[in-house]
């Protein structure tokens, strides 16, 4: 029987996958789409995330980041990282080192998706495969989350992403963040003639019509797009609990505050490995306080930062106060990375 068996070979299952390999369990990984998969994504890994990709033996390249720089028109505020720097990277470039790791470990790749789940005392059925343990790596609005019934309701304004890269060098070796009252726009380095824009807002609307709240931005752009405009949304997914029996969940189909912080990746680098080693102790229910434990600062901070920034009145006051408190800036920055 198969040790876990992971629905959705993003960087989140893959990662699943690949610390399950490293501890002795054979994992397979059902993906209904061909490597590499782009996605919406800011790009930009910050140290934990390095740090723990690494760990797992992924090979990355990309443009190095030093830190964050915070500016709005009239004000602007930068913060280092610590010692260990970010990187930007391709999320194309990204999935595909993470799939030669799974691919070197053993782990094998099953074409197809898993619709429905069969769960008895000694296993999981899914996909036409047995396994001891399931582990639910589907996504945002993961179809298995909500086939269990584990997924909450929120009345809270939706956020929404869309991202375009730009055929410029990059202008900065810092990821920034544009503010605005409508939204943010994040400005990440992942070549040396190209840099990623997202744009993060409650304000639905086309990618141009956001991008015209950010004259100083559009003007460096110089109407050089490479890539079509990906989207996702909404962010911000409430999860009843991670853990259903022998179904675990990981990456975003876990829970997803937002993406302002830019921390999906090493949080699901992280939760990942300790979801392995709960599952390795057999005691799956571990996982669930390790999740709590690994998110806590992301989900506080980065909630308090969703709860100014969805108020134009507020949002246009945390680039003056950063600038104005730039040990508090700092500290918040390496706090999150």
């Amino acid at each position: 029987m198969i040790d876990v068996l992971v629905a959705g070979g993003g960087p989140a299952g893959l990662a699943t996958a690949i610390h399950a390999a490293l501890a002795g369990m054979e994992a397979v990984v059902v993906e209904p789409r061909a490597t590499p998969v782009d996605k919406a994504c800011g790009e930009g890994l910050m140290p934990g995330g390095v740090a723990a990709l690494t760990a797992m033996g992924v090979e990355l390249t990309g443009r190095p980041l030093r830190g964050i720089h915070y500016l709005d028109g009239r004000h602007s505020a930068r913060a280092a990282f610590h010692d260990a720097g970010g990187l930007g990277v391709r999320r194309t470039v990204l999935h595909a080192a993470l799939a030669r790791r799974a691919a070197e470990l053993g782990v094998k790749t099953v074409t197809g998706r898993v619709s429905s789940v069969r769960q008895d005392g000694d296993g999981v059925e899914a996909a036409g495969l047995r396994a001891r343990w399931l582990v639910a790596a589907d996504g945002l609005h993961s179809p298995i989350r909500r086939s269990l019934g584990l997924g909450l309701p929120d009345a809270r304004p939706r956020r929404y992403g869309l991202r375009r890269h730009y055929r410029v060098a990059p202008w900065n070796d810092h990821v920034e963040v544009h503010w605005s009252g409508t939204g943010e726009a994040y400005v990440t380095p992942v070549a040396g003639d190209l840099v990623g824009v997202a744009i993060l807002s409650t304000r639905r609307g086309g990618y141009e019509e956001h991008l015209e709240a950010f004259p100083a931005l559009l003007a460096r752009l110089d109407g050089a797009p490479a890539t079509a405009v990906r989207g996702a949304g909404p962010l911000r997914q409430r999860v009843r609990s991670r853990v259903a029996g022998r179904v675990l969940l990981v990456g975003d189909a876990a829970g997803y505050t937002d993406a302002l912080t830019g921390e999906g990746v090493s949080l699901a680098a992280r939760c990942a490995r300790s979801l392995v080693d709960s599952l390795r102790r057999g005691r799956p229910q571990d996982y669930e306080r390790a999740w709590a434990r690994i998110s806590r600062a992301h989900r506080l901070l980065t909630g308090a930062l969703v709860y100014v920034a969805r108020r134009p009145g507020t949002a246009r006051l945390v680039v003056p106060a950063a600038q104005r408190l730039p040990a508090v800036f700092t500290a918040t920055v390496r706090a999150l990375s």
